[in-house]
């Protein structure tokens, strides 16, 4: 208890779930502190186009304590949450130790390599704002370079670009990048043939989104195949190594951009911490949310395996909020005395886009596809970004971009970023730190 008397609720990880749990718990018999390594929300369904030249990073981010001014009872720090020492209720930091009464462990994801050699050094993720920010310099250094190099081959090297991972996010991406070449960077680099451009989307599986019914699974490779994208399905990758994706049982391709969209897992804190993960460190949770053997702890969103009808619910933002709310709720209970109740996920649908007028939409057993579709995505990411000026700059970005033609955001910045986008200039071998890695 703190000196107020009121049990300590901490929340870790200021995504979709965290946040939405402490909104859950504002003006509730409790003291609520939300810890984030970052200051700042990102709005994920969008990170895409950050790395797309699209949005500029601060389109899609708000700053927590800004969420959260009018939430009395709703604390913020600044701190990389280390590890749970769950005998003594105490989270280890990169400073302070914070003890708690209650915990929601709602950490998110990272990219996951699946084991493949070569996929932390030389492959770039997508699931942060510098990640994001990273890669759209890369992409933009690879065109400068291209104009430079007089070899034949390691021009084409520099302009083949090589997405790993059939899902949402390899798609949408693979979509948002072809617009950009084959819109603004024409322009930008008439030097270059861009007949000789390539962008190779690879799924392991035998088909692209696979959450998606047939006939969007369908449309989508359609669609992408008349936007220049070479879909590759059942496609497995053996190796990424500075110059080239090595492919089991097929021709290699030599590239010096690999994009991994290919998964995710659990964030590295629940296995540090002691608790039981499953091979992608997702933690198995009671219906209730709460970890096993520690009713005081809520795990939620991608870091918790919630099974319904024997299967995972998915990586999904809205399995995140519900999951947040419903734990938030079940802490609530405990706190009055009362037992935690079960949680049920209610699906609202999924949907994806994949370029101009160009989106497929699954509301339970209907499905949309085309110009509908898109406007329906454009109008519910627009409506679930966080900041009245955030949905202003996106709207206005969207606009300038569907109009003219045209990425306002296509410059390298900043210049001096040690990253290895800065190594694309003609003879020279892009090399990642284990700093770098993702």
């Amino acid at each position: 208890m703190n000196q107020s008397g009121r049990p300590r609720v901490v929340i870790v990880g200021a995504g979709f779930g965290g946040l939405w749990a402490a909104r859950s718990l504002a003006k509730k018999p409790a003291d609520v502190l939300i810890v984030d390594r970052n200051n700042y929300h990102t709005f994920l369904a969008l990170l895409y186009q950050v790395a797309a030249a699209e949005l500029e990073a601060e389109d899609i981010a708000y700053p927590v304590r800004s969420i959260l001014w009018n939430l009395p009872n709703v604390d913020f720090a600044l701190a990389h949450a280390r590890r749970v020492d769950l005998e003594n209720r105490i989270i280890e930091t990169d400073g302070e130790t914070i003890p708690y009464d209650y915990l929601i462990l709602a950490t998110g994801s990272i990219t996951h390599s699946f084991g493949v050699p070569g996929v932390e050094a030389h492959a770039y993720g997508l699931k942060t704002l510098e990640e994001a920010v990273v890669l759209k310099n890369h992409i933009i250094c690879c065109f400068e370079g291209a104009t430079r190099e007089a070899d034949e081959n390691g021009r084409s090297s520099l302009l083949t670009f090589v997405i790993v991972g059939g899902g949402a996010t390899g798609v949408e991406y693979a979509g948002a990048l072809s617009e950009l070449i084959h819109g603004a960077l024409v322009q930008d680099y008439r030097s270059i043939d861009f007949r000789t451009v390539r962008i190779i989307l690879i799924e392991a599986a035998d088909s692209l989104v696979a959450n998606m019914p047939e006939p969007v699974r369908r449309y989508t490779i359609e669609r992408l195949r008349k936007m220049g994208v070479e879909v590759r399905l059942g496609a497995k990758v053996g190796e990424v190594i500075p110059d080239a994706v090595i492919l089991r049982g097929q021709e290699n391709i030599p590239t010096r951009t690999v994009v991994w969209t290919a998964g995710v897992r659990g964030e590295p804190i629940a296995g540090l911490s002691g608790f039981s993960t499953e091979q992608n460190g997702r933690v198995p949770v009671l219906p209730t949310l709460q970890a096993p053997g520690h009713p005081e702890v809520y795990v939620v969103g991608d870091l918790a395996s919630i099974k319904e009808n024997g299967r995972p619910l998915p990586m999904v933002a809205q399995v995140a909020i519900q999951s947040a709310v419903a734990a938030a709720q079940n802490i609530l209970r405990q706190i009055e005395g009362n037992p935690p109740q079960p949680f049920r996920y209610r699906d609202r649908g999924s949907m994806i886009t994949i370029g101009r007028n160009a989106a497929g939409v699954a509301i339970g057993s209907r499905y949309y596809t085309g110009f509908l579709a898109w406007i329906l995505w454009l109008v519910i990411h627009l409506f679930n970004l966080i900041g009245f000026r955030n949905r202003v700059m996106v709207l206005i970005n969207w606009a300038w971009d569907y109009l003219l033609y045209e990425r306002a955001v296509r410059f390298v910045f900043p210049p001096e970023m040690p990253s290895p986008s800065r190594a694309c200039g003609p003879g020279r071998k892009r090399e990642r730190s284990r700093e770098d890695a993702p």
